[in-house]
């Protein structure tokens, strides 16, 4: 059974599927279990191809939300893939600008807290630990402690008359 994902060779391929208001979210073949724990983090559910074991995987986002909830989600979702390293691709129908940019806001913002004060041990350390100056990884392809941009639109296959 073919997906997106496979097709265009991405890690996470978001799209609303045809003939429905779902929005789907691909992942290839073979995806690692840390890529679809994200996804489930991120609070879209799990699907499986019913078979002893799973050729297929799909998540979507839950059908319970409203249209606009349901957008908002599939939005935020795509800046904490893309800092965890997956190449992402979202249907310009759900991709949404400015909900994306909310969602990276978020995400620096969080990222920008000082860290708890870890309690004082009873013997110090002989030297102290350098202060981290950026986030714990890279953010985007532009490097370290850059916003990752929105996800590229791939090209539409056009076919001959």
């Amino acid at each position: 059974m073919a997906n997106l994902a496979d097709e265009y060779g991405t890690d996470v391929e978001i799209y609303i599927k045809a003939l429905t208001t779902t929005i789907h979210a691909d992942t290839p073949t073979g995806a690692p279990t840390s890529l679809h724990d994200l996804l489930e983090q991120l609070g879209l559910e799990r699907h499986e191809y019913p078979t002893g074991e799973p050729l297929y995987i799909w998540h979507t986002v839950p059908d319970h939300l409203g249209a606009d909830e349901q957008k908002r989600l599939a939005n935020r979702a795509i800046p904490a893939l893309l800092l965890a390293g997956y190449t992402v691709n979202c249907d310009p129908e759900v991709f949404d600008e400015a909900l994306y940019q909310q969602a990276v806001h978020r995400l620096q913002a969080r990222a920008a807290r000082p860290a708890p004060q870890q309690p004082a041990h009873a013997s110090p350390p002989s030297r102290p630990a350098p202060a981290r100056t950026g986030p714990p990884h890279p953010v985007s392809p532009g490097g370290p402690g850059t916003t990752p941009g929105p996800p590229t639109p791939r090209p539409i296959p056009r076919r001959n008359p």
